[in-house]
């Protein structure tokens, strides 16, 4: 871990709401948090996650994790056919596109209005830990989150820096944590299988080839 990266809690304060989209991506960013006199309350609100067997297996591994350090993890339920009504007409939009945005803000405004009810005057999330992902669109998530309860102010941090990258890789091999082999939801699985599936027809492999395809495609659904 470098220590010489200062990451600046806002206000200095040691009680932080984190939402957590996975044990991967939460990491790194616990173990710093613990190490830095900052105690994480995890809020596991991801209701894109799909099918739910995918979402019960990220929840069980964050949990696993979280307990070792003695943390709280609040279970925001699954309620997926929400979570689809706020992304309806989007299901086509790439990943990094509106679709995500929408998905963005509707998981961090849920974890707002729980730090609102419950006395957390600071969020942050993971989602801004992994490199898919684009550090804009969670930032301007998070700020539409806060922006509905203004006790609660949004703590937009690049999770990625300060060495918690490849701390997070080292973690993830000494946890033996799941290996997530798509973001989350049944779109983005969908352009997974597609973009994989392509790119062994250019190598010349069958599908199967892959172990991992293998994988994707036993979650596959039919989206009509």
């Amino acid at each position: 871990m470098h220590k010489k990266y200062q990451i600046q809690v806002p206000e200095g304060t040691r009680e932080v709401l984190l939402h957590t989209c996975c044990a991967p991506c939460s990491s790194a960013i616990i173990e710093w948090m613990m190490q830095n006199d900052v105690h994480p309350t995890l809020y596991f609100c991801n209701p894109n996650i799909f099918p739910q067997k995918e979402y019960d297996i990220r929840k069980e591994e964050c949990i696993r994790y979280a307990q070792s350090f003695g943390l709280t993890v609040v279970d925001a339920d699954y309620d997926h056919l929400s979570w689809r009504e706020q992304v309806r007409g989007l299901e086509d939009e790439p990943e990094r596109g509106a679709r995500c945005l929408m998905c963005f803000k509707f998981r961090l405004t849920k974890a707002a209005q729980y730090a609102h009810e419950h006395g957390f005057k600071i969020l942050t999330t993971t989602l801004a830990s992994s490199r898919w992902k684009s550090l804009d669109q969670v930032a301007e998530a998070g700020a539409y989150a806060v922006s509905l309860y203004p006790d609660v102010q949004f703590w937009t941090q690049n999770w990625r820096k300060g060495g918690l990258s490849d701390r997070r890789s080292a973690i993830i091999k000494e946890q033996c944590f799941y290996n997530q082999q798509y973001c989350g939801c049944e779109f983005s699985l969908r352009q997974t299988i597609a973009f994989r599936k392509a790119r062994m027809q250019q190598a010349g492999k069958s599908d199967e080839a892959s172990s991992s395809l293998k994988d994707l495609l036993d979650l596959r659904f039919d989206l009509e």
